[in-house]
């Protein structure tokens, strides 16, 4: 692991910005590879703000339920750079050898030219995909879409776009019709798309986009739908009634993201039918997404009979979404709910903590020592009490815990505590609870 930090590390300083949207650099270091992204299996591209991690894993559940073979591209990581990259010849994250190789080559090929950390990596991912066998690839999109390192794709066998809200405003775009412009920028003419729920001024410009390009979309809502039926995820289409299990993924927005996962399969021409459907949406694991924590030192170090919360949304639709199952939560079995928050200085801290106000007794914001784009604890302390949050900043994780470990023993009741605001925080106390994902 030390050649892998020590390679990302290079990487890393081959270009000033963290983020710069082209897709000029990309192409020329696929070219120099020998255009590893057309000698790819068939592609399924989604893009989104929320939700693509969990589309894209009940994706590959499926596929692999039904004996496929599934390359997955993903980020960020958690633990290790490595969940980036998962390989269709061994069903596992890349190994370190394996990586080293390809980043090596990447490194070598680009020759110290300009290339953002983001476009380097990629291009190692697709190198490893066009050079393994597997029968289909999941590819998530990075950053927005249209100039992504990931749109390289000529014809994919369909594209995704999962809900669309405020995210990444300073390079996508600051009014919602923007930010969806970019994220419709990976439909390719004639290539199906499968359209998640979305807000009006949204769906108006994916469909407006699959429209000039002659590619055919299909609405949720409209040309399919999901929804839960006596504990049971029913999926329906022209072709007809699915009935299956519910995901095991947990929170109603998952029954959508089944759904649009379901839909997305049939529309590349990859469904394996329920039986496989049915093995694929019980065995899910997508960690950092509303992910119950039930072992583990951090675990231990919690109030005996506490409930413990974890996931990565970061931005004013995840607020709601998380809010909503927190709010289901206390409905059906009230506690005192306390947040452990930190988020990066590129989201709308206010926006996501707003949905919150009323329902988290208080907030311990620290910091995040993975990023370097990370908010200061003060900071995001004010952001918190600007959207009518009691908030407190820390400077260690471990002082945030003890504070509310403190605080329930103070009101006597075990609690409900939910961290969230980051995957890089989801990754930092997977890593410390000693539950690095598989």
């Amino acid at each position: 692991m030390d050649q892998i930090t020590a390679i990302l590390d290079r990487l890393l300083a081959l270009h000033p910005k963290e983020i710069d949207l082209s897709l000029g650099r990309m192409e020329r270091l696929l070219a120099a590879l020998g255009y590893p992204e057309k000698r790819l299996p068939p592609v399924i591209h989604v893009a989104g703000t929320n939700g693509k991690g969990s589309v894209t894993g009940t994706m590959r559940a499926i596929l692999e339920a039904g004996g496929k073979s599934c390359h997955v591209y993903t980020s960020p990581h958690l633990v290790s750079f490595n969940e980036r990259i998962r390989l269709g010849s061994t069903g596992q994250f890349v190994d370190d050898a394996r990586l080293f190789e390809a980043l090596l080559r990447c490194e070598e090929v680009n020759a110290g030219q300009e290339i953002t950390f983001f476009e380097v990596t990629t291009a190692a991912a697709l190198l490893l995909f066009a050079e393994e066998p597997a029968d289909v690839l999941l590819l998530e999109v990075g950053l927005g879409g249209r100039l992504d390192a990931t749109n390289v794709i000529d014809k994919p066998w369909a594209t995704v776009i999962t809900p669309v809200s405020m995210d990444h405003e300073k390079f996508l775009g600051t009014r919602l019709a923007e930010i969806a412009a970019e994220k419709a920028g990976i439909i390719k003419p004639g290539c199906p798309v499968v359209m998640a729920p979305q807000e009006p001024e949204a769906e108006e410009v994916i469909i407006r986009a699959a429209a000039r390009v002659g590619a055919p979309v299909a609405i949720f809502g409209q040309d399919f739908t999901a929804y839960q039926d006596n504990g049971r995820l029913a999926y329906q289409d022209e072709e007809g009634l699915h009935d299956l299990p519910l995901s095991n993924l947990i929170g109603n927005h998952q029954v959508i993201n089944a759904g649009v996962a379901i839909a997305a399969l049939k529309a590349a021409d990859l469904w394996p039918g329920d039986v496989a459907a049915e093995m694929g949406l019980r065995r899910i694991n997508w960690p950092g997404r509303l992910q119950p924590l039930t072992q583990g030192p951090l675990v231990d170090r919690c109030p005996e009979g506490a409930e413990i919360w974890l996931d990565g949304g970061h931005n004013p639709g995840a607020g709601v979404t998380i809010s909503t199952f927190m709010g289901e939560q206390e409905e059906r079995t009230p506690r005192p709910l306390y947040m452990i928050s930190a988020m990066l200085t590129t989201k709308d801290p206010v926006g996501f903590f707003r949905p919150f106000a009323g329902l988290v007794r208080h907030v311990a914001c620290v910091p995040i020592t993975s990023s370097t784009t990370a908010r200061d604890p003060f900071e995001l302390a004010d952001h918190a009490r600007t959207a009518g949050l009691e908030a407190t900043p820390f400077e260690r994780l471990e002082d945030a815990i003890a504070d509310v470990v403190a605080c329930a023993q103070k009101d006597g009741e075990a609690p409900r505590i939910l961290i969230c605001g980051s995957l890089y925080l989801v990754g930092e106390v997977l890593a410390a609870n000693g539950m690095a994902p598989q």
